[in-house]
């Protein structure tokens, strides 16, 4: 079982940087594919970033590359986001998720094991 708890969501004027931190409990955090997704009002839930467990491979939305880099801290057992350029149009709730699953992180929601609450990004224009 792992709890995940995302932390850094607030309001930031467009063109600016935030940096998302998500606290992932349990011994066996180095071996979790570890994901973030968003969601706006009235829409579905979105990919975002994905990085393998062991961190050499990271995955981007076509939306958020070059502006959006994901790592993690297997040490700390936390995952982060760094969101740069920021466009009103990041507006969302922006979720932690984990899968212990042996293979490729994947963009459907319904692959992956855990989430966290969500926090909430607002980017005015």
């Amino acid at each position: 079982q792992v709890q995940l708890v995302e932390s850094g969501g607030g309001l930031v004027q467009a063109g600016g940087s935030l940096r998302l931190s998500c606290a992932a409990s349990g011994r066996t955090f180095s071996s979790y594919a570890m994901g973030w997704f968003r969601q706006a009002p009235g829409k579905e839930r979105e990919f975002v970033a994905a990085i393998s467990w062991g961190g050499g491979n990271t995955y981007y939305a076509v939306s958020v590359k070059g502006r959006f880099t994901i790592s993690r801290d297997n040490a700390k057992n936390t995952v982060f986001l760094q969101m740069n350029s920021l466009k009103p149009e990041d507006t969302a709730v922006y979720y932690c998720s984990a899968a212990s699953r042996n293979a490729s992180p994947r963009s459907e929601p319904g692959w992956w094991d855990y989430w966290g609450q969500g926090t909430q990004i607002t980017v005015s224009s």
